[in-house]
C-alpha cells in the first residue's frame, strides 16, 4: 500500500514538528480493501493552532478542529500512485486540499446529530473511541513502528491481529478490530451500540449503507440498536436521509440495504409509501410481493449498472398497487386474481410526493416520476401498429424511451417469472427507431402558426394550439399527411371549429387511442 504524495507529505511535516499524525477512517478501511479511497482525511496531536503553524497555507472555520491544508498541488497535473500489493500504477489527480483533525473528545449530543461540545485530547484512541463503526475506526501511518506480519491480501486479515499491525509496509492503529471485522464481513458499532446511536441518529442510515455497499452483514447487537434507535431517524434532515438512501440505491447490493431498512422499522419511517407494499401479494404473473418484487427490480438495476433515475424508477414503479389493489371479478374455473388499474398514475403521484419530501433534485424528481408514469407501456408484437410506436414515443419522449427500455428489463427480471421478452423489446426499439423518423410533436409538423396567419389570414390566439395539435393527431396516423399543402388545407377546413371540437380532433382523439391500448394490457395481464 502507498499513500498518495500529498498525504504522505502532510503527515511526514506534522512528524517532523513533534506530533503524531495518521490517516484515518474511511480511507484506511478501503485501502485495506483494495480500494482507491475516494477522499482522505489525517488526525493529529496538533491543536488546530499548531496545524496552521505547520501549514501556513490552510485555513479553520468551524469548531470541531478541522483544519483545511493546501497543498498547492495542481488539479491539472498528475502524479503515478502504486496501486495496492502489485496491482500495478494508476494516474492519479492530485489532493489540492486535505482536512486535518485534533485528536478529540465529543460531549452531549441533545440534537441527536451534532456534538454539543468537543474537548481535545493528546489520545489517538480517545479520538477513534468516538467513531461511528469499527472498520471505520483505524488509524495509518507510513512506515512500521513496530515489528508487524508483513504483506497481506487486501480483505485476508490475521485472526486476533493486536491493536497494532504492520501491514504491506504500513502502521495500523486498530484498538476496536477494525481489522477483524474487515476479515468477518461485519459493520459493528464501536463500543456500545446503544450509545453510538444515541449520538448520531445518521449512523442508522449509515450501517445500513456500508453494509449495502461492502456486501457486510450487521453484527448482532448492533443491528438490534438500530431497530430499537429507528424512531430517532426523525431528528436527521431529509437532505442527509436522501443523500445516504442515494448511496444505498448506487451500492453493488440495494435489496440487501433496502431490506434491513425494512427489519429494522426505518422503511417506514423514510420511505412509508415503499413500506405499504410489504406482504402485499399480486397476481399470477408475480411471485414476490409488490415489496419484493420492487427491490429485486431495484436490484438487477444495479446489477446491469443503470444510472441512478433508473434504479429509483425500479424501486419505485410498483409503489402504487397497494393503494389500487382490487378483486377481480371471478371466472367460472379459475381462481380470483387481482386487478392494480391506474397503479401507474397513482404510483406516479406518490413517487413525485415522497421524492419532494425527501429534497430530491427537482430534475431527477422529474425524470423518475416520468418513468414509473411509463412503465406500463403495452406492446404486442402483432398488434401495435406503426402508428401506436409513434404515439408512445410521443407521450414517453425520444430521450426518456432508452431508460425505459432498461426499467422494463429490471421490472421484467424483478417479477419471478420468466418471459421471453428479448425479442419483442428488439422489436420493439426497431420500430421506436423508425418512428423517430416520423413527426411526433406539434414543432415537427410542415406548417405552424406563421403559416395560418400568413396562409391563412388567421389572427394569432389560443386556437391555434387546437389546430395544430388536431393536424397531429392525423400525421401520427399516417406521416405522409405532414405536407404543408394538406395540412393548410385540412387548418382552413376546421379553424371555425370550437375548442372542444377541436380537442376532440387533437389530444382526445391522441389520448383515447392510447387508452384502447392501456385496455388491452388490462384485459390480459389484470393491471
Amino acid at each position: 500500500m502507498q499513500l498518495p504524495p500529498e498525504v504522505q507529505t502532510v503527515i511526514e511535516k506534522l512528524n517532523s514538528a513533534g506530533f503524531e499524525a495518521y490517516a484515518v477512517g474511511g480511507c484506511v478501511r478501503d485501502l485495506l480493501l483494495g480500494k482507491e479511497p475516494k477522499d482522505w482525511d489525517i488526525t493529529t496531536s496538533a491543536n488546530p493552532d499548531e496545524i496552521q503553524k505547520v501549514f501556513p497555507n490552510s485555513f479553520y472555520t468551524n469548531n470541531f478542529g478541522t483544519v483545511t491544508v493546501r497543498t498547492g498541488a495542481s488539479r491539472q497535473s498528475s502524479h503515478p500512485l502504486q496501486l495496492p500489493l502489485g496491482q500495478g500504477e494508476r494516474t492519479a489527480t492530485p489532493i489540492s486540499e486535505i482536512e486535518v483533525t485534533t485528536y478529540r473528545i465529543d460531549a452531549g449530543y441533545n440534537d441527536q446529530r451534532h456534538p454539543d461540545s468537543v474537548t481535545f485530547t493528546k489520545s489517538l484512541k480517545e479520538d477513534l473511541a468516538r467513531r461511528d463503526f469499527t472498520v471505520n475506526s483505524m488509524a495509518l501511518a507510513p512506515g512500521p513502528s513496530t515489528p508487524g506480519v508483513g504483506a497481506l491480501t487486501p480483505g485476508v486479515f490475521p485472526p486476533g491481529a493486536s491493536d497494532t499491525v504492520v501491514i504491506d509496509g504500513m502502521t495500523i492503529i486498530d484498538p476496536f478490530g477494525g481489522l477483524q471485522d474487515l476479515h468477518n464481513q461485519l459493520i459493528r458499532a464501536v463500543g456500545t451500540p446503544s450509545e453510538r446511536f444515541s449520538e448520531d441518529a445518521l449512523r442508522l442510515m449509515r450501517a445500513v449503507r456500508f453494509s449495502a455497499q461492502l456486501s457486510f452483514k450487521i453484527e448482532e447487537h448492533t443491528l438490534k440498536a438500530i431497530t430499537e434507535y429507528a424512531p430517532s431517524i426523525t431528528a436527521v434532515s431529509h437532505e442527509r436521509i436522501c443523500d445516504e438512501l442515494i448511496k444505498i440505491v448506487e451500492s453493488k447490493n440495494p435489496e440487501n440495504g433496502m431490506n434491513v431498512l425494512q427489519q429494522t422499522g426505518l422503511l417506514a419511517l423514510i420511505l412509508p409509501e415503499v413500506q405499504e407494499g410489504v406482504g402485499v401479494g399480486q397476481n399470477k404473473h408475480h411471485i414476490y410481493t409488490v415489496f419484493d418484487h420492487c427491490i429485486k427490480s431495484l436490484q438487477y438495476a444495479a446489477h446491469f449498472e443503470y444510472p441512478l433515475h433508473v434504479r429509483l424508477a425500479a424501486l419505485f414503479h410498483d409503489i402504487g398497487k397497494p393503494r389500487t389493489r382490487r378483486l377481480a371479478p371471478s371466472v367460472q374455473g379459475k381462481a380470483p386474481d387481482y386487478t392494480f388499474y391506474g397503479h401507474d398514475i397513482v404510483g406516479a403521484r406518490m413517487t413525485e410526493h415522497l421524492m419532494k419530501r425527501l429534497k430530491f433534485s427537482s430534475e431527477l424528481t422529474k425524470q423518475v416520476s416520468h418513468l414509473v408514469r411509463q412503465h406500463m407501456f403495452y406492446y404486442d408484437v402483432d398488434k401495435v401498429t406503426p402508428a401506436g410506436a409513434r404515439r408512445l414515443l410521443r407521450r414517453v419522449g425520444k430521450e426518456n424511451f432508452g431508460d425505459l427500455i432498461k426499467l422494463r428489463i429490471a421490472e421484467r427480471k424483478g417479477s419471478g417469472v420468466p418471459k421471453a421478452e428479448p425479442y419483442r423489446l428488439r422489436h420493439l426499439q426497431f420500430m421506436v427507431e423508425n418512428a423517430s423518423k416520423e413527426p411526433i410533436s406539434v414543432g415537427q409538423l410542415a406548417i405552424s402558426g406563421n403559416e395560418l396567419v400568413n396562409d391563412l389570414g388567421m389572427r394569432p390566439g389560443p386556437i391555434f394550439g387546437g389546430i395544430l395539435n388536431a393536424l397531429l393527431a392525423e400525421v401520427l396516423e399516417d406521416p405522409k399527411k405532414n405536407t404543408k399543402e394538406y395540412l393548410l388545407q385540412r387548418a382552413s377546413e376546421i379553424k371555425d371549429k370550437s375548442p372542444d371540437e377541436l380537442k376532440k380532433l387533437g389530444a382526445i382523439a391522441i389520448e383515447e387511442e392510447e387508452k384502447k391500448q392501456e385496455e388491452e394490457i388490462k384485459r390480459k395481464y389484470h393491471v
